[in-house]
């Protein structure tokens, strides 16, 4: 009796750490895990809710939104977000060999890290759109067209190669040779690019609070130990964190996602998040952001969107962005944590 009493008190430290009524999901997710639900959505016509924080899809299945948004991982650092009324096709979900189907509506891409024996691609309809650099990709299935904010990518449609650059757009549905034009970005920056931006910021301040507790040396509540670049759960967000194995990577929307070694110099939550701004470029040489990408304030960094309809009061399955019951709405109460 003396014993199990001994092994419940040494347990409690342990136990205190962890959120309540927190499910855990798998610590290494593969291409293709849900990663936030808001709103009406679902998986092969069977609806989503808190519980499907974590789900994989597997090839063949398809997620939809009717009036919701749905994030989901791809790669380590690589997060593909749906818009309301759309959906999308898991085709493959290989690590070296990762591809989606958009059906209809809209999706973005932010590509944080990507590496050259990546085989990212988005087809949509004829087309197969390969990204080729890191960067953010606007996908429009009822438009026809395909938009890069930032990066690079190459589409392959009726025989055809066509690289777009930064700033470019391609629209599918012109006969002929396609040629690539550019696009007023600020102008494109809609409703659903904003709430994009939001949860890169979520994205990167769980970032800098799983990082943290690597740098100091501890194990994650519930995390797993550190076992290089991947998706870390940080039961703090309800969500996985990208992190790094080395140096900084930086959003397209400007956002740093820090490496162990460095997250020690990463904002502390309460005295404001930082943005990088356009243009700016790491010292230690890991990632990039484009002029004219990342030049509003956003999440954290000021101003934050208002009533989007993302991190107010009861909106999405997170109640505020994050850890709805724990945090009453986030960090900073029934707004989400969403600047002033």
């Amino acid at each position: 009796m003396g014993s199990v009493l001994l092994a419940a008190l040494l347990a409690l430290p342990a136990l205190a750490s962890v959120p309540p009524q927190v499910a855990v999901p798998p610590q290494a997710p593969p291409p293709g895990t849900v990663n936030y639900v808001e709103g009406q959505a679902s998986v092969d016509g069977q609806l989503m809710n808190a519980k499907s924080i974590g789900m994989p899809l597997g090839a063949g299945q398809m997620i939809s939104t009717q009036n919701g948004r749905v994030e989901m991982l791809l790669t380590p650092g690589i997060f593909y977000r749906l818009a309301p009324n759309s959906a999308a096709q898991m085709v493959s979900p290989a690590m070296a060999n990762t591809a989606l189907l958009l059906e209809r509506g809209r999706s973005l891409m932010e590509v944080a890290e990507l590496h050259k024996e990546n085989n990212l691609r988005v087809n949509m309809g004829p087309a197969s759109t390969q990204m080729l650099k890191p960067g953010l990709y606007d996908f429009d299935a009822n438009a026809g067209r395909v938009r890069v904010f930032d990066g690079e990518a190459l589409v392959q449609v009726n025989g055809q190669d066509i690289k777009v650059k930064s700033g470019h757009e391609l629209d599918l549905r012109n006969r002929g040779k396609l040629k690539t034009h550019g696009f007023d970005q600020k102008a494109h920056q809609d409703d659903f690019y904003r709430w994009a931006s939001l949860r890169s910021s979520y994205m990167a301040q769980a970032n800098a609070d799983a990082a943290r507790r690597y740098a100091s040396g501890g194990v994650m509540a519930a995390g797993g130990p550190w076992y290089g670049a991947g998706w870390y759960w940080d039961p703090w967000f309800d969500s996985y964190a990208f992190i790094p194995g080395d140096g900084i990577f930086y959003s397209p929307f400007g956002w740093g996602f820090y490496s162990p070694w460095l997250a020690s110099g990463a904002p502390y939550f309460g005295y404001g998040y930082h943005h990088f701004g356009p243009g700016y470029h790491s010292p230690y040489g890991m990632g990039h952001i484009q002029a004219g990408v990342a030049g509003h304030a956003s999440g954290f960094s000021g101003r934050g969107f208002g009533n989007s309809g993302f991190h107010g009061g009861t909106s999405g399955f997170r109640a505020g962005g994050f850890g709805g019951g724990a945090h009453s709405g986030g960090f900073h109460g029934g707004g989400g944590g969403h600047g002033r």
